[in-house]
């Protein structure tokens, strides 16, 4: 259900881990700086180099032959290093848990010593989470089977933090709702003192289970739990503890409010470890508490509190770079970098340590779309916008002096989608860029001037290259009988002829959690089309409608609150409705099809307007929103007790009735996200009114459908077959 682009999230890309001091070990492909910013260090051909920036030269930090063990190589995810680069914690064997790897077994490798050291050896083999050296790199802390664990690097030795954690209460790390919709998975955190850790506790007992079935691996069947708390059921009970690392002594802080009715979805702690800093959200999540809490005695003090008429987002939902936590600290601890759409937009704001005074610091009709660096000494922040066109997204910099205007850096010959990881003294960027005709492109740049390192201009190069070519998608707006304006793009059929009929193929996401329509190369493209659509001779078109997360503001993203089922698919619908008058757009041959949220909104499409849509293909689909998550849904839709109404009215069930069209629904059975219930429920529905349709369930497949031998090829086969025969393409 929560996905940003639906492909990428079926190919279980990795969310980028934040790259800051003490973070667990980081991902081995993620690009580190050194601290002056003017080198990089990256893992290649199984060693560590160091690049120069302003020079090019590599120097080797750790060659190839010092990652064996026992002369066999480590096969390394990820890794950090200590402060002094003295040490290398490495995270190796990994294991799955729920959408990452992130368990898995951890060795520290001491480069005076030349020796590697199996952290945590005593625990079971891959049961390790979230390793973390202290700040003087003597110890390591982890999660082991719900318990949090710190280990003397010298001595070995290992003391239990916690002992009390089990499949319900669970110390250090999250259960499948925060994770799955917090991005909450590393749940602890060393003080930058290395005197405390201070973690999450999530009670998960009145948590209800749900069961999925595994009728595969066994002739007898399994029932697979999951604590799972669904739209109307209260959350799990979380805390906040401070644990003295020498002592064992726990402190828990003191956040006012019942913490069944509550969230406390973010936690770090203050640069001089005097205080943590929590963010509470209600469980309609319409309002916001920000604490500092004194590890010593538990006393909190509020310094921050928003409301907003409909939801509101912590930065790691727009922001991945805060995914694995992290809070933006300005002058040594006294000030700090908070994001709010108070004014309608998404801006940032520079916020005293009290809360007492804020200061706006990205003024204007536009959205932060990320925060790429805040270079405190050089006075700048950088970050995403594109305030001229919701499909794009190109760098700007401001001042932080509250009195500055934007100022763009991306240059405007390179019309797109830009991302950057600025370094951190804001001299230097790797810059990756893509545009619908552009292939994905990366180059070194120097700020301000955003040149090619050492005379290479490899985007610009490609961009010229790219407009000399002719590119299939073109873009487009179009404004719908409500008066609602969207974007689009949409592919022709090769060697279209205007004055023949052309099938359509929709393609939809919706919600609030994706956008479909961007400015990137092969954005346009059908992962599960075996062929060229357009040599096939269909349109395809997407279309973006109000409550998806664009940069056109806060009123365009939150008018779908409590609307779910109904906007979305009205401002689809008549988009849809408004194109196909074109002469040349098949009425009789129109399908949609979509994936979880985007699979839903297929549903509805179909039930509601079947007059329009003539076949659908649904893809793990949430069929009755009462079935789904309670952050999720109630972030979106309100709490059922108290407007079930709204989320019978926007379930695709309610409709299931009015089906006129060819239906294929695809569903995996193990799919932990949008239970396979959705299925039977919608299937009993349309059984009841003699709706005839196609279903295809996966065995044991999760919501991606990325398990089993031959899934992808038989889901792209099944998908293809079904489209060409209820969606004939071509010409006529």
């Amino acid at each position: 259900m929560t996905m940003n682009i639906l492909k990428k999230y079926f190919l279980l890309c990795l969310v980028s881990i934040l790259s800051f001091l003490f973070v667990s070990a980081q991902r081995v492909d993620e690009l580190r700086w050194t601290a002056d910013g003017g080198s990089t260090i990256v893992y290649k051909n199984s060693q560590l180099i160091q690049t120069d920036l302003a020079t090019g030269k590599e120097s080797i930090l750790m060659a190839a032959d010092k990652f064996k063990q026992n002369g066999n190589p480590i096969k390394i995810s990820g890794y950090t290093f200590s402060t002094d680069r003295s040490k290398l914690l490495v995270f190796t064997n990994t294991a799955r848990v729920w959408r990452y790897n992130t368990r898995g077994d951890y060795w520290v490798y001491d480069k005076n010593t030349s020796q590697w050291k199996q952290v945590g050896k005593n625990r079971p083999a891959q049961t390790l989470m979230f390793a973390k050296l202290s700040p003087d790199g003597k110890k390591v802390a982890y999660v082991s089977q719900q318990n949090i664990y710190v280990e003397d690097l010298e001595t070995g030795t290992e003391k239990a933090l916690t002992a009390n954690g089990n499949r319900r209460l669970i110390n250090g790390t999250f259960d499948w709702v925060y994770e799955e919709e917090f991005s909450c998975r590393d749940g602890f955190r060393w003080s930058p003192d290395g005197k405390q850790i201070a973690y999450w506790q999530v009670d998960a007992a009145g948590t209800r289970d749900f069961y999925m079935i595994n009728n595969t691996d066994s002739i007898y069947s399994r029932p697979i739990p999951v604590e799972y708390p669904k739209v109307g059921e209260p959350p799990s009970s979380v805390r906040i503890g401070v644990i003295q690392v020498e002592s064992g002594t726990n402190t828990w802080m003191n956040i006012p409010g019942d913490p069944r009715q509550h969230y406390l979805p973010r936690m770090e702690w203050t640069p001089d470890s005097r205080e943590l800093v929590v963010q509470q959200l209600n469980r309609k999540q319409n309002e916001t508490t920000v604490f500092l809490c004194r590890p010593t005695g538990g006393n909190v003090q509020p310094i921050i509190t928003e409301k907003d008429e409909a939801w509101i987002d912590i930065i790691p939902s727009w922001d991945n770079d805060y995914n694995y936590g992290g809070w933006d600290w300005l002058a040594g601890g006294t000030q700090f970098i908070w994001a709010s759409e108070k004014d309608g937009w998404r801006h940032l704001y520079k916020v005293s340590r009290d809360g007492k005074k804020e200061t706006l610091l990205t003024p204007g009709n536009y959205d932060v779309i990320d925060i790429f660096q805040i270079d405190e000494k050089g006075g700048y922040i950088y970050f995403a916008a594109s305030p001229e066109n919701a499909t794009q997204k190109y760098l700007f910099r401001i001042k932080m002096d509250g009195k500055s205007k934007p100022e763009k850096m991306s240059p405007a010959s390179q019309p797109g989608t830009h991302d950057y990881q600025v370094s951190p003294n804001g001299k230097y960027a790797f810059h990756k860029f893509s545009n619908h005709k552009t292939p994905d492109i990366e180059e070194w740049i120097s700020l301000p001037d955003h040149k090619g390192l050492r005379g290479q201009n490899l985007v610009d190069n490609a961009v010229k290259k790219a407009s000399d070519e002719n590119s299939p998608v073109e873009f487009f707006t179009v404004k719908t009988v409500d008066g609602i304006e969207m974007d689009g793009w949409m592919v022709k059929p090769l060697n279209f002829d205007p004055t023949k009929k052309y099938p359509v193929v929709f393609y939809v996401y919706s919600e609030p959690a994706g956008q479909t329509v961007t400015d990137q190369y092969g954005n346009a493209s059908n992962f599960l089309y075996r062929g060229d659509m357009s040599q096939d001779g269909y349109f395809y078109i997407s279309l973006d409608n109000r409550g998806t997360p664009v940069p056109k503001g806060k009123e365009w993203r939150k008018s779908i609150y409590r609307k779910i089922g109904i906007v979305n698919i009205r401002d689809q619908a008549m988009a849809a409705k408004e194109l196909l008058k074109r002469p040349y757009m098949d009425t009789s041959r129109v399908a949609v099809w979509g994936w979880s949220g985007g699979g839903s909104a297929t549903l509805n499409l179909m039930f509601q307007y079947p007059e329009i849509y003539k076949t659908g293909i649904s893809i793990a689909a949430v069929a009755y929103q009462l079935t789904y998550d309670n952050i999720y849904q109630e972030r979106y839709m309100g709490i059922p007790q108290e407007n079930r109404e709204d989320f019978v009215k926007g379930s695709p069930v309610t409709y299931a009735k009015n089906l006129k069209g060819n239906l294929l629904y695809i569903h995996g059975t193990g799919d932990d996200n949008v239970h396979y219930q959705n299925a039977e429920i919608l299937i009993n529905e349309l059984v009841k009114y003699n709706k005839q349709f196609q279903v295809m369930p996966y065995p044991n497949r999760s919501h991606s459908l990325s398990e089993g031998q031959g899934t992808f090829n038989h889901l792209q086969t099944l998908y293809t077959s079904y489209l060409r025969l209820h969606c004939p393409p071509g010409g006529r």
